[in-house]
């Protein structure tokens, strides 16, 4: 009896132990800190130099699971009139529809597609931005900061870092191409606070399909760009 009892008991056993970590790792969904989220960006003046602007996402949520990064997805509004290059003449002049339009359009918009995992900090996200009502692909290498609870135990936050290298044409913007360099690097600083009710329903990822019994066409998915010039 006893040797029957410990058979049942020792998968139930390893079951337990298993348990913990499957369930710190699960999925959870978050809407991005406007406070500790930042876009920086640099452009060449007349090659004397690279001055940097400042953007600040407005909106946005992100789904992510440290441990399994194939549904990993986000989408975000980039505030374009918050663009600051540390003088208001040229903040204003960079507004006008030479270069961002932004009274066309204030934000610009970036929706990701896909998630390529290097290793377990590394990756590079795949999207769509939409910048003047233009529609282009962008890569961006990124690292998975960490997940953790703010020091002040107020919120549960997810940090990550990006770059990624524009060509500013890509999106109409052509004007003073002897003074404003084409290639704009940019970074992004980010920070999202967990929030399960962040994202729309419309972004849950759909559950597998059934095999089709014949070959159907696939969708094809268009990714982007994103640039932004500075003085």
């Amino acid at each position: 009896m006893n040797t029957r009892r410990s058979a049942l008991l020792l998968p139930a056993l390893a079951l337990a132990l298993l348990l913990p970590p499957l369930a710190q790792a699960r999925e959870a969904t978050y809407r991005y800190d406007p406070v500790h989220s930042q876009v920086v960006f640099s452009v060449s003046h007349n090659g004397f130099s690279r001055p940097f602007g400042r953007l600040h996402i407005a909106r946005g949520w992100l789904r992510f699971d440290p441990a399994d990064w194939n549904r990993a997805a986000t989408e975000l509004d980039i505030d374009l009139a918050s663009l600051d290059l540390g003088d208001p003449a040229w903040n204003a002049a960079v507004l006008k529809p030479d270069f961002l339009d932004a009274a066309k359009a204030r934000y610009a918009h970036f929706a990701s597609t896909s998630v390529e995992r290097k290793d377990d900090q590394h990756g590079v996200l795949h999207g769509t931005l939409t910048l003047r009502g233009v529609a282009r692909p962008v890569d961006l290498p990124f690292t998975f900061n960490r997940t953790g609870t703010t020091v002040f135990g107020m919120h549960e936050v997810a940090g990550f870092s990006a770059t990624a290298m524009l060509d500013r044409t890509d999106f109409g913007i052509t004007s003073n191409p002897g003074s404003v360099g084409r290639d704009v690097m940019v970074w992004l600083e980010v920070e999202a606070i967990r929030d399960e009710h962040a994202a729309p329903a419309s972004s849950a990822p759909a559950a597998p399909a059934p095999a089709p019994s014949s070959p159907t066409p696939s969708s094809s998915i268009t990714l982007e760009q994103h640039d932004v010039p500075a003085q």
